[in-house]
């Protein structure tokens, strides 16, 4: 059964858990730690350019388009693939998009610049309550997300073209996610079993839940650590390296059943072919096998370092930051001027919570806390999309034309 027609408990403990459902049919092809083996030599940077070039010309060459839009956060990944599409295609008018979020940091300066000099018109999609389109976003992937920036830059590109470019996968081919790898690597040890990996894996992710996790859970979802640990265990199991562990966990989560279905489901909602040339099947299989320490500086705390050396190949490198960067919305500020008042809403008259779902008791311990951290604010909202998925898909109650 799919998530949007019945109540899987086990769906519902891992996008609450996780951020990702592994019962979901994944569209890109899953890995196995054995895809992970390294070779021994340096990356070949000219053999990236070529296969993300190739994908690109074959893509525009079916799709033959006066224009396209490209989703422009000013990192790395999106950077690279606005300086190759414009390198190789030089006529071809390009509409850069980005995100500002109200009361964020602000990364559309930057990208502007990007824009600039790539000859690309640059719109800047201004959002002062990312959440009020939530019942519309939620209805189109028919899975209970909140965090779906991606919404918001599909509905933007198809007012200007029916064709969107993305830096989509650098971080989990290319070894972007830096601030989980520096903790990862200082919670672990050579003589880490492979359950402690796991344990400190999901410490990374420390975003993704609270501490007292398991008491969210009413009897109905079946909550269970273990169950939690089976799905990471075989990705730390294995002869690889600790790093490169990550990796194949990093690979095998949040991409493979979050981000490219999520964002598949929008686009195709809004009749907009999306290129993503990182994850074409053959740079996929080849950057997989670079050495973890050809990808990270562990020194420096850099990633990409392939991406990174292509860039400074066509003259792009002092445009992005040495941090990693992506449409990043503020979720404290968030809370304190939407997310509150909406959570309190949908959830002290919750219907997942009456259907025996999530605890009663739970919200009410938190929500009307006045410095409630940002794991507890994030849970909020993953509560909010369940509340509201509930109601579209379960209950029948809201409609997806619903604005918060």
């Amino acid at each position: 059964m799919t998530f949007n027609s019945v109540l899987d408990p086990s769906s519902i403990v891992n996008i609450l858990t996780l951020r990702y459902d592994p019962n979901i049919t994944s569209l890109l092809p899953t890995k196995t730690w054995c895809d992970f083996q390294t070779i021994n030599e340096p990356p070949n940077i000219d053999l990236i350019e070529k296969l993300i070039s190739e994908h690109i010309s074959k893509k525009l060459e079916s799709l033959n388009p006066k224009k396209l839009c490209i989703a422009l956060s000013g990192g790395v990944d999106s950077t690279l693939i606005l300086a190759l599409i414009r390198k190789y295609n030089p006529d071809l008018e390009i509409d850069a998009i980005s995100i500002k979020f109200a009361n964020s940091v602000d990364e559309t300066k930057n990208a502007s610049k990007i824009a600039e000099k790539f000859e690309a018109n640059h719109h800047v999609v201004f959002l002062e309550n990312y959440l009020s389109e939530l019942p519309k976003a939620v209805s189109q992937i028919k899975l209970p997300f909140w965090d779906l920036h991606w919404y918001y830059v599909v509905k933007k590109s198809q007012t200007l073209s029916n064709i969107l470019a993305s830096g989509d996968g650098g971080d989990e081919i290319f070894g972007g996610y830096t601030f989980r790898y520096e903790k990862f690597l200082s919670l672990t040890n050579p003589e880490s079993t492979p359950l402690e990996k796991v344990k400190a894996y999901l410490s990374c992710h420390e975003r993704d839940r609270v501490p007292d996790q398991e008491f969210l859970f009413a009897q109905k979802s079946n909550f269970s650590w273990n169950s939690i640990y089976d799905l990471l265990l075989p990705y730390f199991d294995n002869s690889l390296s600790s790093l490169e562990q990550v990796f194949v966990a990093d690979y095998n989560g949040k991409l493979l059943y979050n981000f490219n279905p999520v964002n598949s489901r929008i686009a195709k909602n809004f009749d907009v072919n999306v290129i993503a040339p990182l994850l074409n099947e053959k740079l996929i299989a080849y950057g997989l096998k670079i050495p973890s320490q050809l990808k990270y500086d562990q020194i420096n705390n850099i990633g990409k370092l392939p991406l990174r050396k292509l860039l400074k190949k066509n003259d792009a490198e002092s445009l992005i930051s040495k941090e990693k960067l992506g449409f990043n919305v503020n979720t404290l500020n968030l809370w304190k001027n939407h997310g509150k008042e909406l959570c309190k809403t949908f959830l002290l008259d919750s219907r997942v919570v009456k259907d025996g779902w999530i605890q009663k008791h739970w919200i009410e311990k938190y929500i009307n806390k006045d410095d409630l951290n940002v794991m507890y604010v994030n849970k909020f909202l993953g509560l909010l999309a369940f509340e509201i998925w509930y109601r579209l898909f379960i209950s029948k109650e809201l409609s997806s034309n619903t604005t918060l």
